[in-house]
């Protein structure tokens, strides 16, 4: 299962995140969704100060994990979508059109799906158990691709909000998919 983490700043500008942290608002939500949290063997998160927030305000304890670590933009971090865009037509129409591309010195698409499917297949063997991981968006839609052997271009058409719950169920070469169950208080019994 794979959480993503509660609303920031960067996410609201459309910013390439960098390692922004979660604004009060997000915070808000995550601490209120905490008692809807799956239940898991073992409990992970990326490293990024978004993950750690979102994982301590849903009262897990975690380890981090390199491999759910935020996707490289080299030196787009930070920067808006927007400007970017504006700055640089060519290379962000490259970056979308072209998964092995990385125009902006970071990491191409195909190697985010390949990080993240690695991590996703390394889970089975050893008793892992149900893994819950909170992980950013990019990285999450990236596992899904692997898992459903999709297209790398598939990825740009998958969207998962903040604090939504993706479940990938079964075993390396045959993953079933369960997604967007929002980690939203539910109404009191």
């Amino acid at each position: 299962m794979l959480i993503s983490p509660a609303m920031n700043a960067a996410l609201r500008e459309a910013r390439f995140t960098g390692d922004a942290p979660l604004d009060e608002s997000g915070l808000r939500q995550a601490r209120a969704a905490a008692h809807v949290v799956p239940a898991a063997d073992r409990c992970l998160r990326g490293p990024s100060r978004r993950c750690v927030a979102t994982a301590e305000a849903l009262g897990l304890r975690s380890e981090a994990e390199h491999a759910l670590r935020e996707w490289e933009m080299g030196r787009w971090s930070g920067a808006r979508l927007t400007d970017v865009s504006a700055d640089e037509p060519e290379r962000v129409a490259a970056w979308l059109a072209d998964p092995s591309a990385a125009p902006h010195g970071g990491e191409p698409l195909l190697e985010l799906c390949a990080r993240a499917g690695a991590w996703l297949d390394s889970l089975h063997g050893g008793g892992a158990g149900r893994v819950l991981g909170v992980a950013e968006p990019a990285l999450i839609r990236a596992a899904v691709v692997h898992a459903l052997a999709l297209p790398p271009e598939a990825f740009w058409r998958l969207d998962v909000p903040p604090l939504t719950v993706t479940e990938l169920s079964g075993r390396s070469g045959r993953w079933n998919l369960r997604c967007g169950r929002p980690l939203a208080p539910g109404p009191e019994s």
